[in-house]
């Protein structure tokens, strides 16, 4: 049970389907491509999930896993405090595939020998598979590839009874395997996209060793949603806050196919959207999906609010809060319901502490200033999934790209890319400016190659020429950045001419806009957002 202000939410489990049943287990040794691995092996369409290493063997064959693969890890082996893992794992019987710092901790704990080297091999490797016939570097891959490696130490002698598979110039143990244990090792990084036979060395393991089938679709994820959803819900009321963002769409119109008329969304339209996303969200759920929705235009509420704070935490803690008390007085009138639809992602629950924590509610999410009596069991159905999946799932549920493909929004919208104080003209200027960006990139076919673009309403103004006259008008300065999963970002290389276009057509349609800047900082140490 968790508790948000004065919503007391209760989270119970739902039943997994059988691709979930016999996950395949990712322990986190504190990588920061433990996340990464996760992802490589669903697109194997193999259901995973992500542990800390402080479970024990025996919790670990309470989950029944599949297989299980270790991680990499920041530290060496030989450090003091160096993230370890309960050695009896390896006597259940369970695959394991150790990679990096996991490959050099089964090693070390199996009896191998583990070095400091002269040399460390980091980037792009060459690799020799001394052992052909070796299980995951079967399948016609080539003998000689190149491979992504990142360590200094070195495993100079396997463990007995395994069976050097591959080496490099300063690896002389750049795999192992154990094939009656069933024990796999390699010291590269096959999750990344710079060792290009490393999506197969991963599907060797699953599917030859761990005998996974590729049974994790989008198709089967509905189905046992909608089956879950039902069987946690029953003949009950359900309502759920929507943001405008992919996630609480696709939360919504899974739990719709669900249950259909029994769902209530609550729309709060701030006056903080990006132009014309207020209209889209009602015109698709409520005409195109079915979905029963109370639409609150609360922008007036929302500018009086903000009414001369120019601190960015103040701004959103001000949006936050208003928000709650809106959603309250809209959700008010829905006595009869007993649930909230949340859009908790995979990643939420991570980070909130490896999945033995609650998920993480985003600012404009969070409902909890709800009345004190009022009690919500939660419905998270897209908590097993990552965002890419969240958008596959979109498409499936038939959600118009217009809402699978938006772009990654703030909670507290164009509040926080306006620097300073934040007014209605300030937003309608910041409205058409951003329209302007995000029209050209799609106009360039770079949409999807762009995790996010748009614009900044900053608080200064700059000295410019229009006809015979100096202006003082507001500088906009543009924003687009590349990105997996937004941990780390780096500036578009959007092409000039491109740019070009922004720009005149930013300076010539926004009037009061004299100047176009170009942000090429990139995460870290910039953030994507400016406040």
């Amino acid at each position: 049970m968790r508790k948000y202000g004065s919503v007391v939410a209760h989270r119970s489990d739902p039943p997994r389907s059988p691709a979930e049943a016999h996950p395949v287990l990712v322990v986190d040794f504190g990588a920061q491509y433990a996340q990464l691995i996760a992802r490589r092996v669903r697109e194997a369409r193999v259901y995973s999930e992500i542990v800390p290493s402080s479970l024990t063997a025996e919790q670990i064959a309470a989950r029944e896993p599949a297989g299980v693969i270790f991680s990499g890890g920041p530290a060496s082996v030989h450090v003091e405090g160096a993230p370890s893992i309960d050695p009896a794992i390896y006597d259940l019987g369970v695959p394991v595939l150790g990679i990096c710092y996991g490959a050099q901790l089964m090693a070390q704990q199996l009896g191998g020998l583990v070095e400091k080297t002269d040399r460390g091999e980091y980037g792009r490797t060459p690799l020799d598979v001394v052992a052909p016939d070796a299980v995951v570097f079967g399948g016609g891959q080539p003998t000689h590839q190149q491979v992504w490696m990142s360590h200094r130490d070195s495993i100079t002698r396997a463990p007995d009874g395994f069976t050097v598979t591959a080496s490099s110039a300063d690896a002389p143990v750049a795999a192992m395997e154990h094939v009656d244990r069933r024990l796999h090792a390699v010291q590269f990084h096959p999750e990344v996209v710079h060792t290009p036979h490393g999506q197969q060395v991963l599907e060797r393991f699953l599917y030859e060793v761990c005998g996974c089938g590729p049974d994790w679709t989008m198709a089967s994820v509905i189905e046992t949603g909608v089956a879950a959803v039902r069987e946690q819900v029953g003949d009950a009321r359900v309502i759920c806050a929507l943001s405008g963002g992919v996630d609480s769409a696709v939360a919504a119109a899974l739990v719709h196919r669900a249950v259909g008329p029994q769902l209530t969304c609550v729309f709060v339209d701030h006056g903080l959207m990006r132009e014309g996303e207020g209209e889209q969200v009602v015109e698709t759920f409520r005409r195109h999906q079915g979905i029963e929705l109370i639409h609150v235009r609360a922008s007036d509420r929302f500018f009086a609010r903000l009414d001369g704070i120019v601190d960015p935490e103040e701004k959103r803690k001000a949006i936050g809060e208003e928000f709650v008390r809106v959603f309250e007085e809209a959700a008010g009138g829905i006595e009869d319901a007993r649930f909230l639809v949340q859009g908790t992602l995979y990643p939420d629950v991570i980070e909130s502490g490896g999945g033995e924590g609650a998920s993480t509610i985003k600012s404009h999410h969070n409902v909890g200033g709800l009345p004190e009596d009022m009690v919500f069991e939660l419905v998270e159905p897209l908590r097993s999934l990552f965002k890419d999946e969240v958008r596959a799932l979109g498409t499936e549920l038939g959600l118009p790209d217009e809402i699978v493909w938006r772009q990654p929004f703030p909670g507290p919208g164009l509040g926080v890319r306006i620097i300073g104080e934040v007014t209605p003209e300030r937003v309608a200027l910041l409205q058409r400016a951003d329209t302007i960006v995000r029209d050209e990139i799609r106009a360039a076919g770079l949409e999807r190659e762009i995790w996010q673009a748009f614009a900044v309403l900053p608080t200064i103004r700059s000295v410019g020429v229009m006809g015979d006259e100096r202006t003082y008008g507001h500088p906009i300065i543009v924003r687009a950045v590349t990105s997996e999963d937004a941990m780390t970002a780096d500036w578009a290389r959007l092409p000039h001419d491109l740019l070009e276009r922004i720009s005149s057509r930013i300076i010539n349609e926004v009037e009061g806009v004299n100047r176009v800047a170009y942000d090429i900082t990139s995460k870290p140490p910039g953030t994507i957002e400016w406040e």
